[in-house]
């Protein structure tokens, strides 16, 4: 069987396949106006080709050069998180092990927040460093504490605007800004500034990240690009302790310990 003779209908395929990712991945981004406007440049290339049109073929080829890189500098974080979608490796979060204080801290915090309609935006650092985020924020490095962290979010506090990043049992900085997330499909009319920067916090990183509404007072929980509302204070518990609840450490068998002994 002649091989070359199925080499189109793989490349055809191959060419769907990534387009289809393009589309599906960048559809209702500021992303998608550009290509758009890509389409609409190939068109008009396409017809100074056509009609020879050295001049126009010409000018549009230098604009190319400077689209390319401005393509990469303005859409990094978009780029970032497309690539990161295609790695196969699997998310490892981290083990806490003073996990049981932990979440009865943010519980406690979150919904007492949640009671009196302050707003708040606490993001938990997972496997993936938010150095770059916690760097231009106010450093704390403070042990957490639930009194603590619900002072932080009080309007009255110079440290209320932006969000506080914890990792494991420790405050690392408050008043951070995180960049907000295009994708309008999860954020309601009804949300803000706050919630947009924790869904795009935890589309560009394996952060999991805690938002209080100021105007209705739900608690939601974003991760992986995906947020959840309305979230009951015993679910909220189950949902933390199902992502950093450490693995339980295996059972030695009795031929392991007689070896030992």
């Amino acid at each position: 069987m002649n091989l070359t003779l199925f080499i189109p209908l793989i490349e055809i395929s191959i060419i769907a396949l990534i387009v289809h990712y393009l589309l599906s991945f960048f559809w209702n981004t500021r992303a998608m106006d550009l290509i758009f406007g890509f389409l609409a440049f190939l068109l008009l290339f396409f017809l100074a080709s056509w009609f020879n049109l050295p001049v126009l073929e010409k000018m549009m080829l230098h604009v190319v050069q400077v689209a390319v890189i401005a393509f990469f500098v303005i859409f990094q974080p978009e780029i970032r998180l497309a690539l990161s979608k295609l790695s196969f490796k699997s998310r490892r979060y981290r083990e806490i092990s003073d996990l049981d204080k932990l979440i009865e801290i943010l519980a406690t915090s979150a919904y007492k927040l949640s009671q009196k309609h302050v707003g708040a935006l606490i993001v938990l650092e997972n496997q993936d460093s938010l150095d770059e985020y916690s760097s231009k924020a106010v450093q704390l490095q403070a042990s957490l504490s639930s009194e603590l962290l619900e002072s932080l979010f009080e309007t009255t506090t110079p440290l209320h605007d932006g969000g506080v990043i914890i990792r494991g049992m420790t405050i690392i900085s408050a008043a951070t800004i995180f960049p907000l997330a295009d994708d309008s499909s999860q954020i309601a009319r009804s949300m803000g500034t706050r919630h947009r920067a924790g869904l795009g916090i935890s589309q560009l990183s394996d952060a999991v990240v805690i938002i209080v509404s100021e105007e209705s007072g739900q608690v939601s929980i974003a991760r992986e690009g995906i947020m959840t509302r309305g979230i009951k204070p015993d679910r909220f518990r189950g949902i933390i302790r199902s992502i950093f609840n450490p693995a339980p450490p295996t059972k030695k068998s009795r031929l392991q310990e007689w070896i030992k002994t």
